[in-house]
């Protein structure tokens, strides 16, 4: 039997074979544990991390709108640092709930993907 943390680590390297993150258009990865949310734009070709931004500090709220202003967040990051369109990795989870807010947020700040 293959455990939950199998599956999403063999979603994860499907997905991963499939796309990357260039300069022009870098990598939005998506991490979460069960109690935090955290979020990365990365540049596969240089190997280096853009931006981030994380649900460390922000208290109020419940997880999904929690995991929605993360996505405000790094979507004001990002724009800052003259990055307007990225490719989502969610990372092998399921896209609903708090990946589905994070990223909704961070397409009505101002993202493409």
């Amino acid at each position: 039997m293959i455990s939950k943390i199998q599956r999403r680590n063999k979603i994860k390297t499907r997905i991963r074979g499939k796309i990357s993150g260039t300069a022009a258009r870098p990598r939005m990865s998506v991490f979460r544990s069960n109690k935090q949310i955290y979020v990365q734009v990365i540049d596969d070709l240089a190997g280096k991390t853009l931006v981030s931004a994380s649900s460390k500090g922000i208290e109020e709220g419940t997880k999904s709108e929690i995991a929605a202003k993360v996505g405000e967040a790094i979507a004001q990051k990002a724009i800052a640092a003259g990055i307007t369109e990225v490719v989502f990795d969610r990372n092998g989870y399921l896209f609903h709930g708090r990946v589905k807010s994070l990223a909704d947020a961070a397409r009505n700040g101002g993202l493409k993907f």
